[in-house]
């Protein structure tokens, strides 16, 4: 008897949580990006939010928490309730980060619901109108003190990383100049604060449209599509250089499956929207849509090679 009672006194709470799955989102959803405002990352999540508004008719937020190259917006939706109302923005930067800052504050493969990977795109490498330098070989000669400064979108982020890979593959001394984002990055350079930037298409494209940033090369095995009169960074001679960068949608550990599934099929749909993928390309995106169970094993897979990386170029922050 004290059976049959569990029994019907449990079952109500699994029908309300049907009703809530199955009806989900009944509420604004925040969707947390881990770099400032005007970033590549930035400008995807905000076209993101805007279609998924399109489909839900209900509020999409998207909420800027920078700060420690992305690992304060991602403790903050680590902490999360996991009801799909908090969802985080992301790339590359957090496969990044385990290998670069002792203290995370989160646990990267435990904390986390991988939804689906949306895009991929190169960084590229670029000088203000202003620096002589006209190819990559020529802005790696500017030296002074010895090394070259570059700016990048953040410690531990992609463009930090390919910097230094960039001096492991050359042999020039690189003097890291990080920023809370590409934005910021991609502005100090075009006004000649730093000589160098590695910095993501999206973040340069306008400046470079301008001719107040020239590229001078891309981190991709072959040339963007946005930009096919730039060599890639192997094509200029340095051997065994790539380095592209993902971006993708997670939510907080615990986020029910059903929740997880319509997420990632309604994401899914608006990367097949041809006007979206148009959009994307024009701002150096390959369009791109994951199963949930992939992305996953591209994030672990990530995470231990970079780990590997930071290690042997010595790249660790306290």
């Amino acid at each position: 008897m004290a059976a049959v009672i569990a029994v019907l006194a449990w079952r109500p709470n699994v029908q309300a949580a049907a009703t809530t799955t199955k009806n989900y989102p009944t509420k604004p959803v925040n969707l947390v990006v881990t770099f400032p405002p005007g970033g590549g990352t930035d400008l995807l999540a905000r076209l993101l939010g805007d279609e998924l508004e399109k489909r839900w008719r209900t509020p999409v937020v998207v909420e800027n928490r920078p700060g420690a190259s992305g690992n304060i917006g991602a403790r903050y939706v680590a902490d999360s309730d996991p009801d799909g109302y908090t969802l985080l923005m992301v790339n590359s930067s957090f496969a990044v980060n385990p290998g670069v800052y002792r203290q995370l504050g989160f646990d990267p493969k435990k904390d986390f619901e991988p939804i689906i990977n949306v895009a991929w795109i190169p960084s590229v490498i670029v000088v203000g109108e202003n620096n002589p330098a006209q190819d990559l070989a020529q802005a790696l000669q500017q030296s002074k003190d010895g090394s070259v400064a570059f700016a990048s979108c953040g410690n531990g982020t992609p463009q930090h990383l390919a910097g230094e890979m960039l001096a492991e593959r050359t042999g020039v001394s690189l003097l890291h100049v990080p920023y809370r984002g590409c934005g910021p990055a991609v502005a100090d350079v075009a006004s000649g604060q730093v000589p160098l930037g590695i910095v993501t298409i999206s973040s340069a494209m306008s400046f470079v449209q301008s001719g107040k940033l020239r590229p001078l090369a891309v981190t991709s095995p072959e040339p963007s599509a946005v930009m096919p009169e730039v060599k890639s960074v192997m094509q200029t001679g340095v051997e065994n250089y790539e380095l592209n960068q993902w971006h993708g949608v997670l939510a907080p550990a615990g986020t029910p499956k059903a929740i997880v599934t319509q997420l990632n099929e309604v994401l899914a749909d608006i990367m097949q929207d041809e006007k979206i993928q148009d959009k994307l390309k024009k701002l150096g995106y390959t369009p791109f849509r994951s199963a949930a169970d992939e992305f996953k094993r591209v994030i672990h897979d990530d995470i231990d090679r970079f780990a590997k990386l930071t290690q042997r170029v010595g790249l660790r922050i306290q």
